[in-house]
C-alpha cells in the first residue's frame, strides 16, 4: 500500500507564484492547499494539520512574522520562510521566531522542492529515532554532560551552549540567540564569541567520540544541533 501523500500549505499572495510551487511540489507527490491571506493562514494550519509550511514574509492582514510567533504557540510543523526581503536581520529574525529554513527570492521552483524534501526527511528521522538514538544526555541540574556515558570536562558556558542547541534539535540558533543562552548576565560580547565556544565544544566532542560531529554551523545565520 502506497503511503498518503504529505500535505504542503502555500501561504503566498502572488497567485501566479503559488500556483507554479503548487505544480512543482504536486508532480513531486505532494497534496498542496494555498491560502493568499495571511489573516487566513492560522485557521487554515488548524483545519488541515499539513506536513509543512510555505509561508510568504508580505501578506495581506497578516504578515509572515506574525503568523510564524502564533504558530510557535501550538505547533512544531516545520517552516520555510518565502521572501523577497534579503537583508540578514530579516532572516535571523525569521529564523529567531521559529522558521526551520529560508529562501529569499528570486528562487528555483526546484530548490524550494528540494528544501521541502530535505526538511521532511530529517523531520521523520527525528520522529522515528528511539529515545536512546542520541549518544549526548545532559544532567541539566549538574551541568553534566555525557556521551555513551562517559562525561565531559565542559565549562558552564559550553554546557549552557550545548544544551540550548541539544533543546531545539535541527533547528537553526543565531548566534545572538545562543548569547543570549550562554551568558545569563547579559554582559556585552561580539557575537563571535560564540564561534570560539563552538570550536572549543565541537573539540570536545570529537575527542569523547570521534565519529560524533552534531553542532553543524549555517552559514551566515547560526548553529544547529542534528543527530
Amino acid at each position: 500500500m502506497n503511503p498518503m501523500p504529505m500535505h504542503v500549505l502555500i501561504v503566498e499572495d502572488e497567485p501566479k507564484l503559488a500556483a507554479l510551487l503548487t505544480d512543482y511540489l504536486q508532480r513531486d507527490g505532494y497534496v498542496c492547499t494555498t491560502v493568499h491571506d495571511g489573516g487566513a493562514a492560522i485557521e487554515r494550519i488548524r483545519a488541515i494539520d499539513p506536513a509543512i509550511v510555505l509561508l510568504d514574509l508580505m501578506l495581506p492582514n497578516k504578515d509572515g512574522y506574525a503568523i510564524c510567533r502564533e504558530l510557535r504557540a501550538f505547533s512544531t510543523v516545520p517552516v520555510i520562510m518565502l521572501t523577497a526581503r534579503v537583508d540578514e536581520i530579516d532572516r535571523l529574525l525569521g529564523l529567531e521566531l521559529g522558521a526551520d529554513d529560508y529562501l529569499c527570492k528570486p528562487y528555483s521552483p526546484r530548490e524550494v522542492v528540494a528544501r521541502v524534501r530535505a526538511l521532511l526527511r530529517r523531520t521523520r528521522q527525528w520522529s522515528a529515532l528511539p529515545a536512546n538514538a542520541d549518544p549526548l544526555q545532559l544532567d541539566h541540574e549538574r551541568f553534566e554532560a555525557r556521551i555513551d556515558g562517559h562525561a565531559l570536562a565542559l565549562t558552564p558556558v559550553e554546557f549552557r551552549l550545548l544544551a540550548k542547541l541539544h533543546d531545539k534539535p535541527g533547528h537553526v540558533l543565531s548566534r545572538a540567540q545562543l548569547l543570549d543562552a550562554i551568558y545569563v548576565d547579559h554582559r556585552v560580547v561580539s557575537d563571535r564569541t560564540v564561534d570560539s565556544h563552538i570550536k572549543n565544544l565541537r573539540r570536545k566532542l570529537a575527542e569523547a567520540r570521534p565519529d560524533f560531529d552534531p553542532v553543524n554551523s549555517v552559514y551566515g545565520v547560526g548553529y544547529r544541533y542534528e543527530v
